[in-house]
């Protein structure tokens, strides 16, 4: 198989999508065994979106999250102990056991936030762009959403003020058919949400969401495009989740056709396969991989259980809501 993307960066992301899957595993059961307090919708099967595009991100670049949001944050370098402490609801956690799941945030490594708002990133991303182009800097912004989300008021003003000033974002729709249970056929009259760029006059492209190789070069062209100056894009990358929308939700509304299907095309082994036939990668290597990522994974949790709560006097740190006004 001949592409353009060098060794190294292939292995990169190889291991990136391997860490996502090993962490949001590990999770998954944690949670079944009433370890984990609040939701969790996990990023199973959408692996190869957030590190095909975040591979082409440095620190200064800024990336805006949703609920699924945990493969974005690892993509973009967030810190596995961390964020497994945050999930436990642990003082030690990225926003000391506050955020959790949906609000995980590294302002460092230009983590503006996971959000459970849905549709609240592109005017977040839209904001950050505008900043980097108010300072005159070269880094971009990166707007991940899903279908559901593209049906949002923020999602167009978003873009279309991004477009109208040529911000620097790139906007990329995670495409996994479902509106939390309603499927897309239902809730738009398109097939391809890329569509909805012609009425902002940027371009707007469609990309098999489980070929981390394809992502990694649609991406390259929307980054080039934003840095240069030119204004945004949209990505939409059809994928699939394994898991339901939130643990615990028993997916009545797919078939077990149809989850089969998307099942044989699980980014991970496809991407492995690949590399195999490249010579870039043999089976004693992809054990390795496993194993050395899997033991990082296992720290994290030690880390996370051995962490402490927070203090009850910590309760009103670090939250911005202003004191209620009596009348």
């Amino acid at each position: 198989m001949a592409t353009t993307i060098d060794e190294q960066t292939l292995l990169s992301m190889y291991r990136t999508m391997v860490k996502i899957r090993l962490f949001e595993s590990r999770v998954g059961e944690l949670f079944a065994q009433g370890k984990l307090p609040g939701f969790i919708h996990l990023y199973i099967g959408e692996e190869a979106v957030a590190t095909g595009v975040c591979a082409h991100l440095n620190d200064g670049d800024y990336i805006t999250s949703t609920h699924r949001g945990h493969g974005h944050l690892i993509a973009k370098g967030g810190d596995l102990k961390l964020m497994m402490a945050e999930l436990f609801g642990k003082r030690t956690g990225y926003c000391k056991g506050k955020g959790g799941s949906m609000h995980i945030a590294d302002i460092e490594l230009g983590i503006l936030g996971a959000n459970g708002i849905v549709g609240g990133g592109p005017p977040i991303a839209a904001g950050a762009a505008f900043a980097i182009q108010y300072q005159g800097k070269d880094n971009v912004a990166v707007c991940f959403f899903g279908d559901g989300a593209s049906n949002q008021g923020t999602f167009h003003e978003g873009v279309n003020m991004a477009a109208i000033w040529k911000l620097p974002v790139v906007f990329v729709c995670e495409n996994n058919f479902y509106g939390i249970s309603l499927s897309q056929a239902h809730h738009q009259s398109i097939a391809d949400v890329a569509d909805r760029a012609a009425a902002y006059d940027i371009p707007g492209v469609v990309v098999d969401g489980n070929d981390v190789m394809a992502i990694y070069e649609s991406a390259a062209e929307a980054v080039k495009r934003a840095r240069a100056g030119h204004g945004p894009s949209i990505i939409e990358c059809k994928t699939y989740r394994h898991r339901g929308h939130f643990e615990g939700d028993p997916m009545v509304y797919r078939t077990k056709e149809e989850s089969a299907a998307w099942l044989k095309k699980d980014p991970i082994p496809r991407f492995e396969n690949n590399l195999k036939e490249m010579g870039i990668l043999d089976d004693a290597a992809a054990k390795g991989i496993h194993q050395e990522i899997g033991d990082q994974v296992e720290e994290a949790i030690a880390f996370a259980e051995a962490s402490p709560w927070p203090d009850v006097s910590e309760l009103l740190e670090d939250i911005y809501t202003g004191p209620p006004v009596v009348v």
